[in-house]
């Protein structure tokens, strides 16, 4: 196994149906916005609001892991961060969560680093796998 792994999160690439769904919405809450406010500058907030917000399922995000950092591309933004700063990891259906705590905490959605799989679950499960356990055995 390499030394690093990098793979480009699209959701809304591969969630065609929910993405349309998704725009139909909100075109839906744009054209309420209008019809409530009368004013396109209400409107163009509300977009910028919603994009800004749901940037992360619309646009790619990219994600470069190694045995020592990761880094993740957003749109607007860059996150790197040294993997000495997590203790554990807890793996779902869309990503696996990079928690600073030895255990379950509250804190960690909000402390923690979310890497969303792209078709590549059992890859980036192994990859963090081989991570965590390297470190344990270093220790």
């Amino acid at each position: 196994m390499d030394d690093s792994l990098t793979w480009t999160a699209h959701p809304a690439k591969i969630r065609k149906t929910a993405t349309v769904l998704v725009i139909i919405f909100l075109l839906a809450v744009f054209i309420l916005v209008f019809e409530i406010t009368h004013s396109m500058l209400m409107v163009i907030l509300a977009i910028l609001l919603f994009t800004m917000s749901l940037s992360t399922y619309f646009f790619p995000t990219r994600h470069e892991i190694t045995l020592d950092k990761v880094k993740i591309r957003y749109l607007f933004t860059t996150v790197e961060k040294d993997l000495s700063n997590y203790r554990s990891y807890y793996a779902d259906r869309n990503g696996v969560l990079l928690s600073p705590f030895a255990g379950p905490s509250r804190l960690e959605n909000f402390r923690g680093l979310y890497l969303r799989y792209h078709q590549n679950k059992e890859t980036v499960d192994a990859f963090v796998k081989k991570i965590f356990e390297a470190r344990e055995i270093g220790d």
